[in-house]
């Protein structure tokens, strides 16, 4: 392995030397922290891509999904719109824009802790205000909040069933690699009394980050009013396994190669964040698949729409659109959860 003096490699490997394994809820939250502060990490010459790159019909209809909402929901003001992880500001520029068509022009605010990223939201959306977490976020107003492929970067936790009981999955070092062990700690208690019961080898991952970010959201729309989406990879009801993985270069990799340079994520477990937000005070609309909610949009007529603007681009928006909708591509895997304040309306596609 080689590694630089400062490289994250090195750091853990000197922190395991000294102080014995690390959770990989740790390793994985340190790595990419380094990651996501060092570098674009979106395009075609970066690791992935998300939907809002892929395609401005993705934005434009969150813009009039929020605008449908807000106006329905009886126009009050002053209204924020924020996004969690907001990437390039691409999805934020393209939902503002057609959002701003029908009278919605909110205050824009941008939970980011990048700086390489923050650079490029300001060339997107000059407006926007930057925090590092929704704490500073104004108290009052209606909240329109996007989450876009921000959940799945947060840590996860994994318990892992051996033959001495439940333990915690933690990272170690070995010969020169990162290799994934069980903890000495028991962690029985930690497990769900229904689910104790496994056969060996059995994993349960958590992700408490995704857990309090939808507390905190779930908190603000009860007490402010607005509305939430949260569209990412992930399933709609609890299961077991591991969903721990890495992306560079627009492959995935081994996750415990090389820690701060890949994108590391796990699948969102959607039915227990649905829970949360329900016990917090706010509604939850639903969580459906991304390809039926874009349709339900109208995303189909959308393509048309472009289409006859633009004829000689029609293969590159079919494209677009059968990537955003495809069962085999983003339309299934993907799934879109929707929250709302307590006296704010359903919202379309759900």
């Amino acid at each position: 392995m080689n590694e630089t003096r400062d490289s994250l490699s090195a750091v853990f490997s000197r922190l395991i030397a000294h102080h014995g394994p690390i959770s990989l809820m740790h390793y994985m939250g340190e790595a990419n922290a380094r990651y996501y502060n060092s570098r674009d990490p979106l395009g075609t010459a970066g690791d992935f891509v998300t939907a809002p790159e892929i395609s401005q019909m993705f934005g434009e209809l969150i813009g009039l999904w929020l605008a449908d909402l807000w106006i329905r929901a009886g126009r009050e003001t002053p209204i924020h719109y924020v996004e969690l992880g907001p990437g390039r500001g691409t999805l934020a520029r393209d939902a503002l824009t057609a959002a701003k068509r029908y009278g919605l022009e909110p205050l824009v605010h941008f939970v980011e802790g990048s700086t390489t990223l923050k650079d490029i939201q300001l060339a997107a959306v000059p407006q926007a205000r930057w925090h590092a977490d929704l704490s500073s976020v104004p108290p009052y107003g209606p909240l329109l909040i996007v989450a876009n492929e921000f959940l799945d970067a947060l840590p996860v936790r994994q318990m892992v069933m051996t033959e001495g009981g439940w333990r915690e999955l933690m990272v170690a070092h070995h010969a020169g690699a990162f290799v994934p062990v069980a903890g000495q700690q028991p962690m029985d208690a930690a497990i769900p009394e229904a689910r104790r019961e496994a056969e060996v080898g059995t994993i349960l991952e958590t992700c408490p980050g995704a857990q309090a970010t939808i507390y905190e959201v779930a908190g603000r729309l009860a007490a402010q009013g607005g509305a939430a989406l949260f569209i990412d990879y992930g399933y709609d009801a609890p299961r077991g396994g591991s969903t721990f993985q890495a992306v560079r270069a627009h492959r995935k990799v081994d996750p415990f190669a090389a820690p701060g340079e890949a994108d590391l994520t796990a699948h969102v477990e959607f039915a227990t964040l649905a829970r949360i937000a329900e016990a917090r005070g706010a509604r939850w609309l639903g969580t459906v698949t991304q390809g039926r909610w874009l349709r339900e949009l109208g995303i189909e007529m959308r393509a048309d729409s472009l289409t006859a603007f633009a004829p000689e681009h029609a293969a590159a928006i079919a494209a677009a659109k059968d990537r955003l909708i495809g069962e085999g591509q983003m339309g299934a895997l993907f799934k879109v959860m929707g929250l709302a304040g307590p006296n704010w309306p359903d919202g379309v596609g759900f």
